[in-house]
């Protein structure tokens, strides 16, 4: 299968980038810093903005389907980058006649915790982590809104807090309502590959959640201070 990956310099599109090679797929990698990018067997990598109408239209001409890992850190500025990028996919999908679309975003853009988290997480822990977050969950909340209302074949896939892990794990799929506040990359970059490749969960937003050797609550404040959606 041919994917074009957008965001594939982040540690979600790199291991994404380096997994669908592995498993015989053949990536174009975009990125802002194609420099700083890998050489790897199977991976063309395309230098490139996705704030770029005609970099974003020529990158995904002759693809089977799009993947966004597109990520920004925390920030209190005005964020725009996840719908104005995703605006430019959404057109260039159609203009080529690509339907797939796998994107990420996070379980905070529902702004809701699982029925059976702690009274702890529920009312101090996941209030100052979407307050931390709030201009970056606001633009996913309307980059979502942009896919939903597109003619896309999509699935957007929202990661909790996202940690290093050095394998793919056991992890869980599902549209909601279950706990679960970590994500490792390694499981996040799996979910997204067989999104794409296996067309599961088509028209459906879907948690990802790493169930085993999770970090502390410690670690997912200083994560996701520093990374969101990478």
């Amino acid at each position: 299968m041919k994917l074009v990956v957008f965001g594939a310099n982040g540690p979600t599109g790199r291991l994404l980038t380096r997994m669908a090679a592995g498993r015989g797929h053949t990536v174009t990698a975009v990125t802002r810093k194609p420099d700083d990018f890998p050489a790897w067997d199977g991976v063309r990598v395309a230098g490139g903005d996705v704030l770029d109408i005609s970099a974003v239209r020529e990158v995904v001409a002759g693809h089977d389907a799009v993947v966004s890992t597109l990520g920004l850190p925390y920030t209190k500025e005005p964020v725009t980058l996840y719908s104005q990028g995703m605006a430019n996919i959404l057109e260039a999908m159609t203009g080529h006649d690509v339907r797939r679309l796998v994107c990420v975003t996070s379980i905070g853009v529902s702004g809701e915790s699982a029925p059976d988290e702690s009274l702890v997480w529920r009312k101090v822990i996941a209030p100052v982590l979407l307050a931390m977050g709030r201009t970056i969950y606001e633009d996913m909340r309307r980059m979502e809104e942009l896919v939903r209302a597109s003619v896309a074949d999509w699935t957007v896939v929202r990661p909790a807090g996202l940690f290093d892990a050095d394998a793919v794990s056991a992890y869980q799929v599902a549209e909601k309502g279950f706990s679960g506040r970590f994500t490792s990359r390694a499981d996040l970059a799996d979910a997204l590959l067989r999104e794409a490749v296996e067309d599961l969960n088509v028209g459906r937003c879907v948690d990802v959640i790493t169930t085993e050797g999770t970090p502390g609550y410690v670690g997912l404040f200083v994560r996701e201070a520093l990374h969101i959606g990478k």
